[in-house]
């Protein structure tokens, strides 16, 4: 009796152990296979946003083959190093899209992609992750208002140092009715990458006409000084988190 107990324990642990490893299997196979349909998703989706940013006939590249890595805490907003995208046409650099993050976001960090024509011009910014207010700070979404047009042509030197503020800091950009820490945020945030160019125009030009998808790096700028216009000043009441924003009791 008690053989066949055992015949019949082993026979079940068996089935039981051979079961685990058919399931074991099948789960890492769906794994993988999921893992890859949105890993292509994610492709494509930043493809697309990236595309939105340059006008069509602005360069003639795929954008995610020509791309460096850049580092500058100060003025692109992000300890760590970021993906940088070049824009060619005719095999020349034509453009930069920079990833630029906004700290000082009413509900947080703010992520863009800042586009900037080789002379210094943006083409266009777009937000890639933000947690502002619904219905507020979220109309930097170009899905719920145009107001992220309004950097398109701008540099610089149009509006000029003091132009890159909000209206309500007496500078030419709009803030949103309840809300002006989101915007004042996003203006400084593209200003800065601006000037993040401008000091880098050279390198990133000429990096861009041999970059590939193996992301090379320029020179690191972490350690350097910020100059003293690398950012749009801000007063202390609103700037330093000693007052709450306009829009009342909002999250």
């Amino acid at each position: 009796m008690l053989p066949e107990i055992s015949r019949s324990m082993l026979k079940n642990s068996l089935v039981l152990g051979l079961f685990a490893i058919v399931t074991v299997g099948l789960v890492t196979l769906i794994q993988q296979a999921t893992a890859t349909r949105i890993a292509s998703s994610q492709h494509q989706a930043q493809m697309r946003t990236l595309e939105e940013i340059l006008p069509a006939d602005s360069y003639d590249n795929h954008l995610m083959d020509n791309r460096i890595q850049v580092h500058d805490p100060l003025l692109l907003g992000n300890k760590l190093p970021q993906t940088a995208y070049i824009g060619l046409k005719d095999g020349q650099p034509s453009a930069v899209i920079l990833q630029a993050t906004a700290p000082d976001g009413y509900s947080g960090a703010i992520r863009l992609l800042v586009g900037i024509q080789a002379d210094g011009h943006l083409a266009g910014v777009r937000v890639l992750n933000h947690r502002e207010t619904p219905g507020l700070g979220d109309k930097v979404e170009l899905s719920k208002s145009n107001w992220i047009l309004g950097f398109i042509g701008k540099s610089l030197s149009d509006p000029g140092e003091a132009g890159w503020a909000v209206k309500k800091d007496r500078g030419e950009f709009d803030q949103f009715a309840g809300a002006t820490i989101t915007p004042r945020a996003v203006v400084k945030a593209v200003h800065n990458a601006l000037l993040y160019f401008d000091q880098h125009r050279a390198e990133l030009l000429v990096a861009g006409n041999t970059a590939t998808a193996s992301d090379s790096a320029l020179p690191d700028s972490a350690t350097r000084q910020a100059p003293a216009d690398s950012a749009v000043s801000l007063p202390a009441s609103e700037g330093d988190g000693s007052a709450p924003d306009d829009r009342g009791t909002a999250p």
